[in-house]
């Protein structure tokens, strides 16, 4: 698999983890609203010295926002279903891709003592090209320079 092959892949599968977060939290809202709304309450009774209301609220939210969270995981799992043909080329360029990004990015503790600037995409997140991921190592070498020099 080319890094160009790569990197397209990568960024289908972001874009489904993303998507994914929306029904998942939807679905989380839905299941926990339908759950809490059954439920018996005594308004005369604070659960946790709240209204059973308020605390049957705040509990579905929360579901929903486990939803949001688990949605991306989901997608991930989908789009695997989706592209079993290439999961494995796909998950040994992943390997090799964040070891060069371990590599080759700035140390994190030059960023905590900078009051000059923030640290370039840590993690290599926002690479979606070759093109990119030069920008992303000139960058990175760029801040290690200014801040070496300046410690």
């Amino acid at each position: 698999m080319s890094w160009s092959e790569y990197l397209a892949l990568r960024k289908g599968r972001l874009l489904w983890q993303r998507i994914a977060t929306v029904p998942g939290a939807i679905i989380g809202l839905f299941g926990g609203a339908s759950y809490f709304a059954s439920l018996e309450m005594d308004p005369a009774k604070p659960i946790m010295g709240l209204d059973p209301f308020m605390f049957y609220g705040g509990c579905t939210a929360g579901c929903m926002a486990l939803g949001g969270v688990l949605g991306p995981s989901m997608g991930s799992a989908l789009w695997r279903l989706k592209s079993r043909s290439v999961v494995r080329s796909f998950d040994a360029r992943d390997a090799n891709f964040f070891r060069r990004i371990e590599k080759y990015r700035a140390d994190a503790s030059l960023a905590s003592n900078s009051t000059t600037g923030q640290m370039p995409d840590y993690y290599g997140e926002k690479i979606g090209s070759l093109h990119q991921y030069r920008t992303w190592l000139r960058d990175q070498g760029k801040f290690k320079r200014r801040h070496e020099f300046t410690d």
